[in-house]
């Protein structure tokens, strides 16, 4: 039985004090921290910079999986990649040429992703995923935490695992928006590798016992 890769998103964190959040997660056994980059133009809110990424850095061993919801990706990746992303992720729906943008992250030395709003379908980044690491579905519309689980999605993880599998293909399918204990064994039962998680997880008491029941 695979391991699911547990990423809480550091957007339903306390941000005055994220180092303690980093170590809270860290010690419940996460295993990356999900940071959710946001402009204000691409998605309508607006989080943090290359900066916050910097210092998160310095604060956690953990791995920092770095989602791109921003309009000129292919502009700004390499700010978050000297920062210190291990995983850059950026929406397909933001680039004309996501291959090459792939290749220039790749090239860096770090891990590169395409997420997916839930009105874009697989065949969008069919052709991409020979190139990828990771693709992220976003199970919400990318922009606010909080949001309810999109049940129409499930469908597109299951999509997703059968090309994967079929073509064997080196890439983490990985779900975000709305997973807590209950729609996270829909999505595993789909084929998701990694889920991330905010509210559920930094809202939980035990927060150990919150990231344990995801997988």
């Amino acid at each position: 039985m695979k391991r699911i890769i547990v990423a809480p998103s550091i957007l339903s964190a306390d941000f005055a004090d994220l180092k303690t959040e980093l170590k809270r997660i860290e010690a419940a056994g996460a295993n990356w921290a999900h940071v959710d980059v946001m402009d204000g133009h691409f998605v309508p809110n607006i989080t943090i910079g290359a900066p916050v990424v910097k210092s998160l850095r310095k604060a956690t061993p953990l791995t920092l999986d770095v989602h791109l919801m921003i309009t000129d990706p292919q502009k700004y990746w390499k700010d978050f990649q000297e920062a210190g992303a291990d995983i850059i992720v950026f929406h397909v729906e933001a680039v004309k040429n996501a291959k090459g943008l792939l290749e220039e992250i790749k090239a860096s030395g770090i891990k590169a992703g395409v997420s997916i709003k839930p009105a874009t379908p697989v065949s969008e980044i069919e052709s991409l995923l020979d190139s990828l690491d990771l693709v992220l579905v976003m199970t919400v519309e990318p922009g606010f935490g909080g949001q309810s689980f999109m049940e129409t999605q499930v469908s597109k993880i299951a999509a997703l695992r059968k090309i994967i599998d079929d073509r064997k293909y080196n890439c983490i399918i990985e779900v975000d928006g709305g997973i807590n204990d209950k729609t996270a064994k829909v999505c595993v039962a789909a084929g998701a590798d990694a889920l991330v998680s905010g509210n559920y997880i930094f809202s939980a008491g035990d927060i150990k016992k919150a990231v344990e029941s995801l997988r």
